[in-house]
C-alpha cells in the first residue's frame, strides 16, 4: 500500500496549530492576529519571492506544547480580512509530510524540513476496499441527513479517491483533537478509511442512544403534564359537584387539610401530637405525584390507629383473687408454679390499687422513695415479663389466653419462630418500600389497647443473620427498666410498654440469649403426672374432641381405666398433644363403625377396647416386659434419666468388654455423645479401675482389652454429666456379671473419687421415671431440695434414694450374683 519518501526535499516554515488539526483537502482561514501564524505567513512569503507557485507552510498540530510527527503542506490562498473584519489568510491542505530536522530561514518562523508522504493506491481498487468506501459513504449520508445538511451529502458521493474521502472526516465536529491527530499520522490510505469509518459509525451508536433516552425523557415529561392537567381538571370537577350539591368540606380522606383536623381532634400524646403535625406539614408541601406523600398518608394512618390513651380496666378490682385463680384453675389443670405466680401478681396489683398507688404523670408511681428520684417519680409497675419455659404439649400457648381471661385483659398472639430480621420486632425505617411498624406496634394496635397481654410464642426459636439479631431488639422490650420509652424505627416516637404483661413461651431455656433470659422471670412447666393427665383428657380434650368428630357427649364416653392407659402406654410425653390426636383417632374409628353399623350408640370405651380401636400399645413398661426381653436382662445393660426438649426420658447405658485376642485396647463410645458425656465415661472407667479391689470387680482384665460404651437412639444428641453414675454401674455391672435391677433408674454426675454430684432437672427426670414405670429412682444427695417441686403422687409412687457415693449406688443398684458366686464376664462378639 502507502510507502514514505526517506528524502527530505521539503524546506517550510511551521504554522502551528492548538488544539486544531487540518487534513489534506481542508481550507481554514486562520486570523494573522496571532504572532506565530503572522510569522508563518510571512516566511512563507518572502521564500515564495524566489519560488515559482503560491507561498506553502507546514501546518502542525500542538497538542499540550508537543508537536505532531507529521504535519500538512499547506499553500497560502489568500492574505486579506476575514469575514468579521479582523486580517487573515485561508491555508489549503495538500498533502502529508513527514517532519524532519529543524533548518534556517527567511522571517521569525521556525523552519524545519521535510518529506512527503505517499498516498498512492492500486487502481483499480480492491473488493474489500470499494466495500469499505461504500461503507463509509452510506454512513456519511447518514449522519449528514441527520444533521439536514443536504448540500453536502452529493459532495461526499462525489468524491472518488481513498485518501480524499478519509480526510474529508476531518470536517466532521464530534472528533477529537486525538482522533483527527491519529488520522493524519496514519499514513496508508486504506488504514485511515478504517479508522475514519470506525470513528462514524461509534458516533452513529451513541447519537442513537442519546436519541432514544431523549424520547424517554420527553415522553415521560408529557405523561407527567398530561396527568397534571388531568388532576387539576378532576379537581375543578369536584369543586363544581360540592358547590351544586351544597357540601363545604373535602371529600376525600387523602387531603392534607382532614388529616390535619383528625390529628387535632385525636385524643394523642403531646409528643406523638406534634411529630403528627409536623408530618402533616411536610404533607402539604408534598407534591400529589411524589411518593412521599403516600409514606406520609401511611404513617399517619398508623399514628392515628394506634390505642395511645386507651387501657382496658383490670378486672382486678371487680372480683377477688380466687375468683382469678378459679378462672385460671377451670382452664388449665395443673402448671401450679405458674398459676400461683400470676396470681402473685394479681394480688400486688390489687393491692396497690386499693392503696391509691395509681398512675402519676402517666406512669405508676414506685413509692414516696422514689416519687423524687432522678428517673422523675419512676416507672410504670404496672407489667410484668414471665417466660414460660416447658416441652412441646403442655399449654404454654394456651395459658396466655388464660391469663388475660383472668386479668380481664384483651390478648393478642406474636409468633417467633422462625424470626431472623430485627426489623420484625423494632419495624423498617420509613426510607424503605413497604416499610411497616413492628410486631410489638402491630400487636398493640390490634389488641385496641395499651395494656394487653402480648404472647411472645417460641421466643427460643428466634434466629439471627445478616438482617440483624431480633433477640438484641426484645432486650428493651422485655425490660421493665427501658420498655417505657420503646422507639419504634417505624413510627419514630416513644411508645410505653410498661404496663404490658409480656408472657413469653420456650422448650429450651439455653437457646435463649443469657442477657434476654435476664430479664424475664423464668417459670418452668416440667409436664404433667399421669393423673393430671387423665384429669385434662376427661375435662378438657375429651369434650373438644367429641364435638370435632360429630358426636355428643352421651354417645360416646371414655372410661377413665381407658384414659389412664391411653396416657401411660399408648402416649409417652411431657405434655397431651399426642393424647388428644390418640383420643380424635379412637372416637373417629368409633364414629366410622357406627356409620357403617358395626356398633350401636351409646358405647363407653373401656381399656379392654383399646387394642381392638388402636392397636397394640405403643410405650410398654420394662417391668411389664418378659423378663427374658429386658434390656437389662445382661450384665452391663443400666437404666438413666435425661431431660430433652420434649421433658424428661429414659435413656439406657449398654456396655461390653472386646475380645483380648481381637479387640484393640481402649475406651470405645458411641451414640453421638458430646464432650462432656465422653469426659464423664472416662472418669466412670477411671475410678472403676482405681478402687477395683475395693469393689471386688476383675479389673486386671480391663487392662489390655477394649471398652465400648453405647447409648442407644444413637440419632439424638447427648450431652452433659447427669449420665456418670449410669455409666459407672453399667461399667461395674459388666465386670461383675451382676444385673442392674429393672426397677431402678439413676441420674448424677460422678467425679474421680467416687462422689456423687448435683445435676439440674430433677422433676423432669422423676415424671419421666414415673411415666416408663419405674419405681425406684437414685439422685444426688444435693438435690433433695428438688423433691419439693415433684408432684405429691409421683413422689407416693416412687421410692426415691439420696445419695453421696458411687458404693452407695452400686449396693441399690446391681443385683446379687447368682448362688454367691460372680458370673464370668462376657465378651463383646
Amino acid at each position: 500500500m502507502a510507502a514514505e519518501s526517506t528524502a527530505f526535499t521539503l524546506v517550510l516554515p511551521v504554522l502551528p496549530l492548538d488544539d486544531e488539526v487540518v487534513l489534506p483537502g481542508m481550507v481554514v482561514p486562520l486570523y494573522l492576529s496571532d504572532a506565530e501564524v503572522r510569522a508563518a505567513v510571512e516566511a512563507a512569503q518572502a521564500a515564495a519571492q524566489s519560488e515559482p507557485g503560491k507561498p506553502k507552510v507546514l501546518l502542525v498540530p500542538r497538542v499540550d506544547g508537543r508537536y505532531a510527527k507529521t504535519g500538512v503542506l499547506g499553500t497560502v490562498e489568500q492574505v486579506g480580512r476575514l469575514a468579521d473584519g479582523d486580517p487573515g489568510t485561508l491555508i489549503r491542505g495538500r498533502s502529508r509530510v513527514r517532519i524532519g530536522a529543524g533548518t534556517t530561514g527567511p522571517g521569525a518562523a521556525l523552519w524545519v524540513e521535510g518529506a512527503r508522504v505517499d498516498e498512492s493506491i492500486p487502481d483499480p481498487l480492491p473488493g474489500q476496499v470499494a466495500e469499505l468506501v461504500k461503507e463509509y459513504k452510506a454512513l456519511a449520508t447518514t449522519w449528514l441527513k441527520k444533521r439536514g445538511a443536504w448540500q453536502v451529502v452529493d459532495r461526499v458521493q462525489a468524491i472518488d479517491g481513498v485518501s480524499a474521502l478519509a480526510d474529508n472526516s476531518g470536517y466532521s465536529p464530534f472528533l477529537t483533537t486525538e482522533q483527527k491527530v491519529a488520522l493524519l499520522e496514519t499514513a496508508d490510505p486504506v488504514e485511515r478509511l478504517k479508522l475514519a469509518t470506525q470513528q462514524l459509525r461509534d458516533h452513529l451508536a451513541e447519537q442513537d442512544v442519546a436519541e432514544t433516552i431523549a424520547k424517554d425523557v420527553q415522553e415521560g415529561v408529557d405523561k407527567q403534564q398530561r396527568e397534571f392537567l388531568l388532576r387539576r381538571q378532576l379537581e375543578a370537577v369536584r369543586k363544581e359537584l360540592r358547590e351544586l350539591n351544597g357540601e363545604n368540606g373535602k371529600d376525600s380522606a387523602e387531603e392534607p387539610d382532614d388529616y390535619r383536623a383528625r390529628v387535632e381532634a385525636a385524643d394523642l400524646p403531646e409528643k406523638v401530637r406534634e411529630a403528627a403535625l409536623k408530618e402533616v406539614d411536610k404533607l402539604e408541601r408534598a407534591s400529589e405525584q411524589s411518593p412521599e406523600g403516600s409514606w406520609i398518608r401511611t404513617w399517619l394512618d398508623t399514628v392515628l390507629e394506634m390505642p395511645w390513651n386507651e387501657r382496658t380496666d383490670d378486672s382486678v378490682s371487680a372480683y377477688d383473687i380466687r375468683g382469678a385463680r378459679a378462672v385460671l384453675d377451670a382452664e388449665h389443670a395443673g402448671l401450679e408454679d405458674v398459676k400461683e405466680r400470676i396470681t402473685e401478681y394479681l394480688a400486688v396489683r390489687k393491692r396497690r390499687s386499693g392503696r391509691g398507688l395509681g398512675v402519676i404523670d402517666g406512669r405508676f408511681d414506685q413509692g414516696a422513695a422514689r416519687s423524687t428520684s432522678a428517673e422523675g417519680g419512676g416507672r410504670r409497675a404496672g407489667g410484668a415479663v414471665l417466660a414460660l419455659v416447658g416441652p412441646p404439649g403442655v399449654g404454654k400457648t394456651s395459658l396466655g389466653e388464660s391469663v388475660a381471661h383472668a386479668m380481664g385483659r384483651r390478648f393478642v398472639r406474636a409468633a417467633l419462630g422462625g424470626v431472623r430480621d430485627e426489623a420484625e420486632i423494632r419495624g423498617h425505617r420509613r426510607t424503605y418500600v413497604g416499610a411497616l411498624p413492628g410486631r410489638i406496634v402491630r400487636a398493640i394496635k390490634e389488641a385496641g389497647s395499651m395494656n394487653p397481654v402480648v404472647l411472645l410464642d417460641e421466643i427460643d426459636k428466634v434466629g439471627s443473620d445478616f438482617r440483624g439479631d431480633p433477640a438484641a431488639a426484645l432486650l428493651e422490650v422485655l425490660d421493665p427498666a427501658q420498655n417505657h420509652t420503646f422507639r419504634d424505627h417505624y413510627l419514630e416516637v416513644e411508645l410505653d410498654l410498661s404496663d404490658v404483661v409480656f408472657l413469653a413461651t420456650a422448650n429450651v431455656l439455653e437457646a435463649i440469649p443469657e442477657a434476654l433470659a435476664d430479664r424475664m422471670e423464668i417459670v418452668r412447666l416440667d409436664g404433667y403426672t399421669e393423673d393430671e393427665k387423665v384429669v385434662i383428657a376427661r375435662d378438657h380434650l375429651l369434650p373438644r374432641q367429641l364435638e370435632r368428630a360429630g358426636l355428643a357427649g352421651d354417645e360416646v364416653a371414655i372410661d377413665e381405666s381407658a384414659l389412664r392407659k391411653l396416657a401411660g402406654e399408648y402416649t409417652r410425653e411431657a405434655g397431651v398433644r399426642t393424647l388428644e390426636r390418640s383420643i380424635a383417632r379412637l372416637l373417629r374409628k368409633v364414629a366410622a363403625q357406627h356409620e357403617l353399623g358395626e356398633r350401636q350408640l351409646p358405647f363407653t370405651v373401656t381399656d379392654g377396647d383399646l387394642r381392638a380401636l388402636l392397636g397394640r400399645p405403643h410405650h410398654v413398661p420394662e417391668s411389664a416386659q418378659d423378663p427374658a426381653e429386658r434390656r437389662t436382662a445382661v450384665p452391663g445393660v443400666a437404666t438413666g434419666l435425661a431431660v430433652t426438649g420434649a421433658g424428661g426420658d429414659v435413656l439406657y447405658v449398654e456396655a461390653s468388654l472386646a475380645d483380648p485376642e481381637t479387640g484393640a485396647a481402649g475406651l470405645t463410645l458411641t451414640g453421638q455423645l458430646g464432650d462432656v458425656m465422653k469426659e464423664s465415661a472416662q472418669i466412670a472407667l477411671s475410678f472403676l479401675r482405681s478402687h477395683g479391689a475395693e469393689l471386688e470387680l476383675p479389673v486386671a482384665d480391663v487392662k489390655d482389652r477394649g471398652v465400648h460404651i453405647h447409648f442407644p437412639a444413637g440419632a439424638v444428641p447427648k450431652d452433659g454429666p447427669s449420665a456418670g453414675i449410669t455409666m459407672t454401674t453399667a461399667l461395674a455391672s459388666l465386670l461383675s456379671g451382676r444385673l442392674v435391677r429393672t426397677d431402678v433408674a439413676m441420674t448424677g454426675e460422678v467425679s474421680l473419687t467416687g462422689r456423687v454430684l448435683p445435676i439440674g432437672g430433677v422433676k423432669q427426670k422423676l415424671l419421666a421415671a414415673h411415666r416408663a414405670g419405674v419405681t425406684t429412682v437414685i439422685i444426688p444427695r444435693r438435690n433433695e431440695p428438688d423433691l419439693d417441686d415433684v408432684p405429691a403422687e409421683v413422689l407416693e409412687k416412687l421410692d426415691v434414694h439420696a445419695v453421696t457415693d458411687v458404693r452407695q449406688v452400686l449396693e441399690l443398684a446391681l443385683a446379687p450374683a447368682a448362688n454367691g458366686a460372680t458370673p464370668e464376664v462376657p465378651v463383646a462378639a
